[in-house]
């Protein structure tokens, strides 16, 4: 294929045919990739790249200054795209830094992926997230005023927590925390302003009463009933799973994590792999995302392949969780450059030495990322 000084694939097809795509007397550079596969670059649609983790990193983000928090979020910037993940789109970040990590990559400053971004998490007082990515309010003009405020912030989605989750120490999965004027109102205005709202939820009675209510996208969802992943499907309501989060003890122990944190996600862990199948069995439009670092390192690879490879085990094919991990998600941010090998998309490619379309377990042997057709990790580099 060939990738025009913009950035943009211009054309596709054998050595000849893109050669002669280019203008006469331009410098073209020619990369041989030995035989290795191509596909685009993974968007990854569930990432907090200032997650606070045991270590100097952790330490940094808990001193509360925001300069500190910033390279934490800088350095986890760019071992996500060294580890393939071309696009993140992020669903709750502290204190705006999102915004300035954003301009600051699209500007050519730091070494990123390109950002999604909603700007925090909205949550009822004590609610998820209070205590970390989440900005907190009651009541329907509450929640208006709060949405609004994400979007004048640069948002480019709404994240809204209407349930407890496996973080919440003072909560539990199945804890409804907003009410429906409340949801309502976060829908409403999101829609009138172009954007989507995805929310944080666990049960499906709780995520029943958003679905009505206009919902269009589920993080988690760590115990959906047949019946509403039917509806799910339906409605057009997109799901990511972050099927990770349920089954990653060797993540726990590395990090730290309190022993009824611990305790809770591995309990849901069977809810939640059900919720996923039935997903599957519907019909959901589903996009990949971990909710883990990108680029954690976790049973022998990174959260993100890991994920894809649960996501495969659990009863999608392997054609299918490169989708949900490719165009797919590029269909979910609303970006139709992004995710896919076209005339026109964004040059964000990675090679590995395997095919993925015959198991993403391929994406292992993953050893080479483009941004923007810019070479970003050669062959020849380890991840780091």
């Amino acid at each position: 294929m060939g990738i025009g000084p913009d950035g943009v694939i211009s054309a596709v097809g054998g050595l000849a045919e893109v050669r002669a795509s280019f203008a006469s007397g331009l410098a073209v550079r020619e990369i041989d990739l030995e035989g290795g596969f191509v596909s685009p670059g993974l968007v990854n649609a569930h990432v907090h790249l200032g997650l606070a983790l045991p270590g100097a990193a952790g330490d940094l983000i808990r001193s509360g200054e925001d300069s500190d928090l910033l390279l934490v979020m800088a350095d986890s910037a760019r071992r996500t795209l060294h580890a393939g993940v071309t696009t993140t789109r992020l669903v709750g970040e502290s204190r705006g830094l999102d915004f300035s990590l954003r301009r600051a990559i699209r500007a050519g400053l730091v070494d990123g992926p390109n950002i999604i971004t909603a700007g925090q998490a909205l949550c009822c007082t004590g609610g998820h997230g209070w205590d970390s990515d989440a900005v907190e309010g009651d009541g329907a003009d509450d929640f208006r005023r709060l949405t609004r405020l994400q979007i004048r912030g640069g948002a480019d989605l709404i994240k809204v927590c209407i349930s407890g989750g496996i973080a919440g120490e003072h909560e539990e999965i199945h804890t409804p925390q907003l009410f429906d004027d409340e949801m309502a109102a976060v829908i409403a205005v999101a829609h009138d302003w172009g954007r989507k709202v995805t929310a944080h939820v666990g049960p499906s009675a709780t995520l029943l009463r958003a679905i009505e209510l206009g919902l269009d996208c589920v993080e988690h969802g760590y115990e959906l009933t047949r019946e509403v992943t039917d509806l799910m499907a339906e409605r057009g309501v997109w799901y990511v799973p972050t099927i990770t989060v349920s089954r990653c003890d060797e993540f726990f122990d590395a990090m730290g994590a309190p022993h009824w944190m611990k305790e809770r996600a591995l309990s849901a862990g069977p809810r939640h792999w059900e919720s996923l199948q039935h997903a599957i069995a519907s019909g959901v439009r589903i996009a990949m995302g971990t909710d883990m670092p990108p680029a954690a390192a976790y049973d022998g690879t990174t959260a993100t392949v890991r994920e894809m490879e649960f996501m495969e085990e659990a009863g999608m094919t392997a054609r299918e969780v490169l989708v949900s991990a490719t165009s797919a998600a590029a269909e979910l941010i609303g970006d139709q450059r992004l995710g896919r090998v076209s005339v026109g998309a964004r040059g964000d490619l990675i090679a590995m030495r395997e095919d993925p379309t015959q198991s993403v377990s391929a994406l292992r042997t993953l050893d080479w990322v483009m941004q923007g057709g810019r070479v970003v990790r050669a062959a020849s580099e380890a991840s780091s």
